[in-house]
């Protein structure tokens, strides 16, 4: 059975490759059948988070990925947390010395630190010189029996690693390029390469698909594999998210922009994310471009995701967003919305129910939180300032007095109050000799709302309801007036 993992570090925030690393492996279990599992690698406890590990689980919730085991839900090979299964770590590096493919260092942090620099100076790689491989047994039982700070070391075979990868076809690394990393720490803490070969290896991985940037390691994960005599699962490396300037998507150069929970609080739904990272390095057999996720389960395919970086493209994102948005329910929309309402200023007697003003906005918004833009007139009405924008590019401000007067009085008769009954009564005034569409349009949009630029201004008018509208009308007048 397929058995893929997403191994997070609860380090921050759940970056947006690390959300797509999570979706390939969903999408690539269940189209196999196999099992989706998250597993925690937190022995970089310098970095560790509080509240990380929970946000990034929230976050993968969120995207509708249900995993079939990891630290909130159990399994067969729990725990799924690294810094818990510590002795299994040091009995699998006692092992691997044993078995001649380590070897404990008592080279002091100091020491290392004059190494570098010396390699530095002369324009070397930095590695380590193997000073401790040369120890004899007896020095080294020497030094564990007074009980030493040391470390354990990978010891690199002096030939090349070769190994197929499942997106970038066969891939060879010459032993000159690997170092003798450090596998377990002195503290007793694995590094990233013991713990994740050894926990792949006793949670019976299948497939490993992560980020390019750990192909670099993946010569020392097989050694360590070999060094057991263990079979190595079968690895893909994907492609980098790229930022707009074709750099990698990175905390660093991007800030919050590279993390999931940033979109998430600006109001994009979860379908349209999770549509845009499946985009992100892999390509449909069509041109089609929405998928949900159950179509992606059924169509997605690691033999169809590219080697090159993939540009996250944000205005590409507000327009999955966008269409998801017009395809929802208004109900849930509204339910959707309604923070985001909440957030806005109301004055005294103004709001009620938003139904009608989701319906109204929904073909214009690309994110939630654009609401808040939208839909502040349905709130607080216009301040006697839009007296400064409210006459009509060459018309006067009696014309548009006379405007105001005219709508007012047309509309204050209507019985149906309703967008298209409120068009076609103020449509009628529009004519040669009486006013133009701006003449007429461009003051009554502006009593309404207060801005330049607003949703149909007959629905404004049917959402804000005909006592509101002539209300507003009124006010205006009198901006005009005195």
């Amino acid at each position: 059975m397929v058995r893929v993992r997403f191994a997070p570090s609860p380090t921050g925030e759940l970056h947006l490759g690390g959300a797509r690393t999570a979706l390939y492996n969903y999408l690539f279990a269940r189209q196999q059948g196999g099992k989706f599992i998250i597993r925690l690698e937190d022995t970089d406890r310098e970095r560790l988070v509080a509240g990380s590990l929970e946000r990034i689980l929230a976050d993968l919730a969120w995207l509708g990925l249900k995993w079939d085991e990891g630290p909130d839900v159990g399994g067969p090979y729990a725990p799924y947390v690294q810094s818990q299964r510590l002795e299994l770590y040091q009995k699998h590096a006692d092992d691997l010395i044993k078995r001649g493919a380590a070897y404990d260092c008592f080279c002091t942090a100091q020491r290392l630190a004059v190494l570098r620099q010396v390699q530095q100076a002369e324009g070397q790689i930095t590695t380590y010189d193997r000073t401790c491989l040369k120890l004899t047994p007896a020095e080294i039982a020497t030094k564990l029996a007074a009980k030493l700070p040391h470390t354990v070391r990978l010891k690199v075979p002096a030939s090349a690693i070769i190994f197929h990868d499942l997106i970038r076809g066969e891939v060879k690394f010459d032993h000159a390029s690997i170092d003798d990393s450090i596998l377990l720490k002195s503290d007793g803490y694995p590094t990233y390469h013991l713990a994740n070969a050894v926990d792949d290896h006793l949670m019976e991985i299948t497939h490993v698909i992560r980020g390019e940037e750990w192909l670099p390691s993946t010569p020392k994960h097989l050694l360590i594999y070999q060094g057991f005599g263990w079979t190595p699962p079968t690895f893909a490396h994907l492609p980098n998210v790229l930022n707009a300037k074709k750099a990698k998507l990175s905390k660093r150069r991007d800030g919050e922009a590279a993390w999931l929970s940033t979109y998430r609080q600006q109001g994009y739904l979860a379908p349209a994310i999770v549509n845009a990272l499946a985009l992100l390095g892999w390509h449909p057999q069509d041109n089609r471009e929405l998928f949900s996720l159950a179509e992606l389960e059924h169509v997605f395919s690691l033999e169809r995701v590219q080697k090159a970086g993939a540009i996250f493209d944000l205005a590409k994102l507000d327009w999955f967003n966008s269409e998801y948005i017009r395809q929802m329910p208004p109900a849930e929309l509204d339910r959707l919305l309604q923070p985001y309402y909440q957030e806005l200023p109301a004055s005294p007697g103004a709001g009620g129910s938003t139904e009608q003003l989701t319906v109204l906005l929904q073909d214009r918004l690309t994110r939630l939180a654009a609401v808040r833009e939208h839909a502040q007139w349905f709130f607080t009405p216009p301040d006697k300032s839009t007296v400064d924008i409210i006459v009509p590019k060459n018309s006067t401000a009696a014309k548009t007095l006379q405007a105001l007067s005219s709508a007012y009085q047309a509309l204050q008769r209507l019985t149906d109050w309703q967008a298209t009954a409120i068009k076609n009564i103020l449509e009628v005034l529009v004519r040669p000799g009486t006013f133009s569409r701006a003449e007429l349009l461009w003051p009554v949009r502006v009593a309404l709302t207060g801005a330049r630029q607003s949703a149909d201004v007959f629905g404004v008018a049917g959402v804000l309801g005909q006592t509101e509208t002539l209300k507003r009308l009124t006010q205006a007048q009198t901006w005009l007036t005195y």
